[in-house]
């Protein structure tokens, strides 16, 4: 019962486990900034899914200070990023149990493929940049895109500091020289879509419709903020007409200080640095991008980091609809331009299975969105954004496959040249 477990992904082959899933994670933190010092408690509500006697949780760089199962102590081991919890006897499959977690250190990304992800300082703050891999960096967990649970997450910080998190917030209070924020209970969710933002932020409401939208930023940075997103209520609608109703209950875009590599999205929000959101509006597209991964990514998600393209060709589909919608170059123009660019370049990634290092390649970007703007050619306007809608309906706070999507569209021929073929094939 005690042998290491098959790897549930190729891809992240350190990360997850088959043999329980968790329901429910509870994460109260305190976190100092100056001091990059978190102190946690996490109680996961968790199920079997197989007779086991140990169960292994995810977690990187933080100290184990006691474990519990059913509130009473449990002998562990923590090793190699995995904390190896102890039954005592074997437990069935279908047994439910909670298992809680003390824990504290310096919470610092885990260096890999993909670079640094996880926990990140920032000059005056932290953010949290988990994809794929970097939720264990802050909190323990069965760290998988197939495993989805609700969270609730309560962060105490100094006063001076506001906190961003997924869930909507329930209350702040004060405690001594901090502020304790409590959030409440998310749709299910994976765990790299978890993420907490500590900053000097003050909220900026960019429209209080149907779904409540509003930007975080420090106060110094509004103006700007304001004048790139003036049109974000438009963009949301945009998206609802285009893609079925927005799957959450706000919308909340998170702007550091700091200049940023990347914008990121979490559940219900997304983080963008200083210098995509400074007033320009140069960076319209990635707002528009990260705005779609609500949808793609985040309420539909992948089940396996194989099918990547599902969600980043969807988000960078998503730009060029946004710019035909907004008055700027159609689909079909963009399309084209991309395509011209992706045939001056190597082929040979398979899209449908990039490979680990080729998971965050533009070319898949790209790729993935001319298979989109292929089948829309195919199947016709109306036939394709029906198909889209029902895609969002039917996975729903769920995950989804490609093969889930060649049950939806057919076009299997097209789907194999565009998917699996290195050489790129010619648009309709």
């Amino acid at each position: 019962m005690s042998v290491r477990e098959p790897a549930l992904d190729p891809y992240v082959p350190h990360r997850g486990s088959s043999a329980y899933t968790v329901d429910h994670y509870d994460l109260d933190l305190e976190y100092k900034v100056a001091s990059n010092r978190l102190d946690g408690a996490a109680t996961l509500e968790l199920r079997l899914l197989e007779d086991t006697d140990v169960v292994e949780l995810d977690l990187v760089r933080l100290r184990v200070e006691h474990v519990t199962v059913e509130r009473q102590r449990a002998p562990y081991k923590h090793s190699g990023g995995r904390v190896r919890v102890r039954l005592g006897r074997v437990r069935r499959a279908g047994t439910r149990l909670t298992l809680a977690v003390r824990y504290s250190g310096r919470p610092a990304p885990a260096m890999g493929t993909w670079g640094d992800v996880g926990w990140e300082e920032l000059t005056d703050g932290s953010l949290c940049a988990n994809q794929p891999d970097g939720a264990p960096t802050w909190f323990p967990c069965n760290d998988h895109p197939s495993h989805r649970a609700t969270f609730r997450i309560t962060v105490t910080t100094e006063a001076d500091y506001a906190v961003v998190t997924n869930g909507e917030l329930e209350h702040v209070a004060r405690k001594g020289s901090t502020r304790v924020w409590r959030f409440g209970r998310t749709d299910p969710m994976c765990t790299y879509l978890a993420a907490v933002h500590v900053g000097r932020y003050e909220p900026l409401v960019l429209a209080s419709s149907r779904v409540p939208q509003v930007a975080h930023a420090p106060r110094a940075q509004h103006h700007a903020v304001a004048a790139d997103l003036v049109r974000h209520d438009q963009l949301m609608r945009t998206f609802e007409d285009l893609f079925g109703p927005y799957p959450f209950t706000s919308y909340r875009l998170v702007v550091t200080a700091d200049p940023l590599e990347i914008p990121l999205e979490a559940q219900g929000m997304s983080v963008f640095g200083a210098q995509h959101l400074d007033g320009t509006g140069s960076w319209d597209r990635l707002v528009a991008h990260e705005l779609a991964h609500q949808w793609f990514g985040n309420s539909v998600s992948v089940a396996r980091w194989s099918d990547i393209w599902l969600n980043e060709g969807f988000a960078c589909y998503a730009e060029w609809l946004w710019s035909e919608a907004s008055g700027g170059p159609t689909a079909d123009r963009l399309a084209r331009e991309a395509h011209a660019r992706l045939a001056a370049l190597p082929q040979d990634l398979v899209v449908g299975d990039p490979g680990p290092e080729n998971m965050f390649d533009d070319r898949l970007y790209k790729r993935g969105a001319l298979t989109l703007h292929a089948l829309r050619t195919v199947l016709g306007d109306d036939a394709f954004f029906d198909a889209v809608r029902e895609w969002t309906r039917s996975h729903r706070h769920a995950s989804a496959s490609t093969a889930d999507l060649r049950a939806l569209v057919g076009h299997d021929a097209l789907l194999d040249a565009w998917l699996l073929d290195p050489a790129l094939p010619a648009l309709p």
